[in-house]
């Protein structure tokens, strides 16, 4: 619990730090809101036409004395006015937010369902043809660009099946759950693609590792099945490194997929920051980027706390007053499952140490 209480009190001083260095580098980008809005009919404001406009803007004043105002509002849960919108940010994020996360949670399905299985088989037929055919799949998906997979997704069912996937338009899923997955399930498969090659390799690499240790071969002595040993004492102590790798692409994918976004006309987070930022809407960007690193410090907390839950001997917090990961002494002692036929996993694991990020 101490270790949890410390980590939701660096969350602050991380977005503090997040929110200077956005402001700033906004900024330093060429022209202002009043020049994206009107553009080349810019240079016919008279200058106290300019001043005005700034003032609605709120950029007449130093960048400091904008900083400070706009923090002071932020405490209060005032992101500010999007000058794109007219609404408050927090409102614009909130009306995006469902399809990324949607979007997001269907390609880390679609990943984890493809990249498990096939590392799994890879590690348990290694070297053999099958474990080739998978490596080379893999390395095709890690190479190819995701807007490549996406039109090629567009181009082969609209020309070999007559069919174009719905595009500019999102259902909420509770609003209708068979409409809304028909218009993301092929930008979250485009998504998905790359990230299930990654898995793979990531699953396989950590199933052979696990396959050579001692309690592994316990349990083939034993006369555990081939299934058994490998999924049900292999698999658990191989996933936390898919864990991890889990995590971070899952708080990226939050943050918005502008590319896929863009090419299946998706208005989600990713297009939205995109928007702002051509628009020199300073507000939006703010509070976007703020809710997306809020969400990505979220989710690598989730994630620390997965690993006690896939490897018992995992223990969150420390002795003397340090926090992090370490791992309980009495849980090395072997364990033996409840029919006396395999060592457990639980006593031993191929995950060596995890020091706290």
């Amino acid at each position: 619990m101490n270790y949890v209480v410390q980590r939701l009190l660096t969350f602050p001083l991380i977005l503090l730090g997040v929110s200077i260095l956005v402001f700033v580098s906004i900024r330093l980008i060429p022209g202002d809101a009043i020049t994206a809005m009107l553009g080349t009919e810019a240079g016919l404001l008279t200058p106290a036409q300019r001043e005005t406009l700034a003032a609605y803007f709120g950029i007449d004043q130093p960048i400091w004395s904008q900083y400070l105002r706009w923090l002071g509002g932020l405490f209060s849960g005032d992101l500010g006015i999007s000058s794109i919108y007219g609404k408050p940010v927090l409102t614009v994020v909130l009306e995006r937010f469902p399809l990324t996360l949607q979007l997001s949670l269907m390609s880390m399905a679609i990943s984890l369902s493809v990249g498990i299985p096939l590392g799994v088989l890879a590690a348990s037929r290694n070297e053999r043809p099958s474990d080739l055919l998978v490596r080379v799949l893999a390395m095709l998906g890690q190479s190819t660009p995701s807007f490549v997979i996406g039109i090629l997704t567009i181009y082969v069912l609209s020309v070999f099946f007559g069919f174009v996937p719905a595009m500019g338009t999102f259902t909420p899923f509770f609003a209708d759950p068979l409409a809304s997955f028909g218009q993301l399930i092929f930008p979250a498969i485009t998504l998905g693609f790359a990230f299930a090659a990654s898995v793979t390799r990531i699953t396989r690499s950590a199933m052979l590792d696990v396959l050579s240790d001692d309690y592994v071969r316990t349990a083939r002595s034993k006369g555990a099945s081939p299934g058994s040993v490998i999924w049900r004492h292999a698999l658990p102590n191989a996933l936390i490194p898919v864990v991890t790798l889990s995590g971070v692409e899952f708080g990226y994918l939050l943050g918005g997929a502008v590319i896929v976004e863009q090419i299946f006309a998706l208005p989600g987070l990713g297009r939205l920051v995109l928007d702002a930022i051509t628009q020199r809407d300073y507000a939006l960007v703010q509070g976007t980027i703020l809710f997306i690193a809020f969400n990505f410090l979220v989710v690598n907390l989730l994630v620390d706390l997965a690993y006690v839950a896939l490897d018992p001997r995992i223990r969150i917090g420390g002795d003397n007053g340090q926090n992090g990961f370490r791992i309980s002494p009495s849980s090395l002692r072997p364990h033996r499952c409840r029919d006396h036929r395999a060592l457990s996993p639980r006593g031993h694991s191929g995950v060596a140490r995890l020091d706290a990020t």
